[in-house]
């Protein structure tokens, strides 16, 4: 029996069977904390005029691990999902979000959209505080690419097929690890990999399989901040290469649903 199912049976957590507000205003707000401090990172490595221009690889993950953290801890309570991959493993292994429970059918589904929107309204606010942050060093004379860089990935090596399957593979390790690390389902409950779990997790995805791509694994991450990189008044600027640009919202969204799939098989491992 899956555990929780032994809580609900032994009344141990309460269902909802309506849409919990709250908490998707707190995936909208954790999604920000987590670009703000994600692409601060990027941008603090990557700009001319900062100072920890060239800081390097392992920073920029140790940074996107903390911000990673730091969004959890804020979203806490709906679960810190803060990534529409992670909400739709959790709606293919029909866990309950945001304490919503699989069995309250429109409200559940509804739950689910209301997660996704609010993670990529907040990824796109968080994008545009990271350019107040660093507007001067913005409206200095920077290359276009490192300027699309802060906000969005990209891969070294062009390939459409291989940089899908790259995006897949990094996002199934994170959909899976945090489906059998005691996530099931309790709303405030990431079992032994709680924020600081997810933190390291993102570290070791960034250092191990971000090299292609980036590591997106994260469709909000990188359509929000595109999305206002689109829209940024920045002198100069050019392009946001829209033609990448569904590679890291389609790929983990596979590489979510296929860690969901095998969660779903090998589960009683876990229980």
């Amino acid at each position: 029996m899956d555990p929780i199912d032994k809580r609900h049976r032994c009344g141990c957590q309460k269902e909802r069977h309506s849409m919990n507000w709250t908490h998707i205003i707190l995936e909208a707000l954790g999604t920000c904390v987590l670009i703000l401090m994600g692409c601060g990172v990027n941008a603090g490595a990557s700009l001319n005029k900062s100072k920890s221009k060239g800081a390097g690889w392992l920073t920029v993950n140790w940074g996107w691990g903390i911000a990673v953290f730091s969004g959890v801890l804020v979203a806490a309570k709906s679960g810190g999902h803060l990534n529409p991959a992670v909400t739709v493993g959790m709606l293919v292994a029909q866990k309950d979000i945001g304490g919503v429970a699989a069995s309250a059918g429109g409200a559940y589904y509804g739950e689910a959209v209301g997660y996704i929107v609010a993670q990529f309204i907040g990824a796109f606010i968080g994008a545009a505080l990271v350019w107040l942050a660093y507007k001067k060093q913005f409206d200095e004379n920077q290359d276009n690419g490192v300027r699309l860089g802060v906000f969005s990935t990209g891969p070294e090596v062009r390939s459409t097929g291989w940089n899908l399957v790259t995006e897949a593979i990094g996002t199934f390790v994170l959909v899976f690890v945090v489906l059998i690390s005691g996530y099931q389902g309790n709303a405030s409950n990431l079992g032994w990999l709680n924020a600081l779990g997810v933190a390291i997790l993102i570290v070791g995805i960034g250092a191990s399989l971000g090299g292609p791509t980036g590591y997106a694994i994260n469709p909000a991450r990188d359509l929000g901040p595109r999305l206002w990189h689109a829209v940024m008044p920045c002198p100069g600027k050019d392009g946001n290469n829209w033609g990448y640009s569904w590679i890291p919202v389609v790929g983990p969204i596979l590489g979510a649903i296929v860690a969901a799939l095998v969660f779903i098989v090998t589960k009683s491992v876990y229980a």
